[in-house]
């Protein structure tokens, strides 16, 4: 057997013995977004700690555990707090959270996070769409035996963003009345914030914004099948682009001034992903 095929079946199990929720729509909060956990009508919680094999957040701003429950009525389960590679985990570790969402019924994962921008046409608390994304010395998650239970050996990645999700994200923005800016999201490893040299590099590669979660995420959810989607909250100017040092801090505040917006946003958003699965 595939070692991280059995531990991310073990966690299965732990999961299935406390929580009987099966959700449509999974949905991933990034850095200061957790309080959008509060605004769905839950039905049960689990934390992380309870979960066999289960990996655990460690950085401030993400709370570690499951929330199930309904945004309007689409059942949802809500990632409160990821984790990352620079935390000391396992990449598989890093993903298994994902997949196991996956295992729960979820057709459709909705990925947030929070940002650095790099296109200069971006301000702080700007929404980005994510369009596309380029992975830079993370690794690949599906480097391994493959289990042939989660996916292929060689998954597309031609169209990771689902193009029908991207544009009910459209759809709700114009609806909310906000702007949402596009763009290509880059994963660097963390945990130190990019040099300005980083960012030109970067820059130069195409990308739009910066952060340290989501890629390899969408990459193992691709593998097995699911539709994805994510908004990237722009919190800060990326290294070398604003004159002020980068902080945490800057960025959990920024989130926080946003988490209005983003609310209206990913519940409009929620809901007509669940009027697009009823029509499958």
């Amino acid at each position: 057997m595939n070692p991280v095929y059995e531990k991310l079946m073990r966690s299965y199990e732990s999961v299935r013995q406390k929580i009987d929720f099966q959700p449509d729509v999974a949905i991933v909060l990034g850095s200061g977004l957790g309080n959008y956990a509060d605004r769905i009508r839950v039905v049960q919680t689990l934390d992380y700690h309870e979960i066999e094999d289960f990996p655990v957040s460690t950085v401030p701003g993400h709370a570690g555990e499951f929330i199930f429950g309904y945004v309007q009525d689409v059942p949802v389960v809500c990632m409160k707090g990821r984790v990352h590679y620079y935390e000391g985990y396992s990449i598989s570790d890093v993903v298994l959270p994902v997949r196991l969402m996956k295992l729960m019924g979820a057709k459709i994962l909705f990925l947030t996070n929070a940002s650095g921008g790099i296109n200069p046409a971006f301000r702080a608390g700007d929404f980005m769409l994510i369009k596309d994304h380029i992975s830079l010395f993370a690794p690949n998650p599906l480097i391994g035996p493959n289990s042939e239970k989660l996916g292929v050996r060689f998954p597309d990645m031609t169209n990771v963003y689902d193009t029908k999700l991207q544009e009910i994200l459209r759809q709700a923005a114009a609806e909310c009345d906000l702007v949402l800016q596009e763009g290509v999201y880059v994963q660097l490893t963390g945990p130190s914030f990019e040099s300005p040299a980083e960012i030109r590099l970067l820059h130069g590669l195409g990308a739009d914004a910066v952060g340290m979660s989501t890629v390899v995420e969408a990459i193992a959810a691709r593998h097995m099948g699911m539709r994805i989607c994510g908004i990237s909250c722009v919190c800060n100017l990326a290294a070398g682009m604003a004159d002020n040092p980068l902080t945490h801090e800057e960025v959990q505040e920024a989130s926080r001034q946003a988490a209005p917006r983003f609310e209206r946003l990913v519940s409009a958003a929620v809901a007509k992903f669940g009027q697009a699965l009823s029509k499958d």
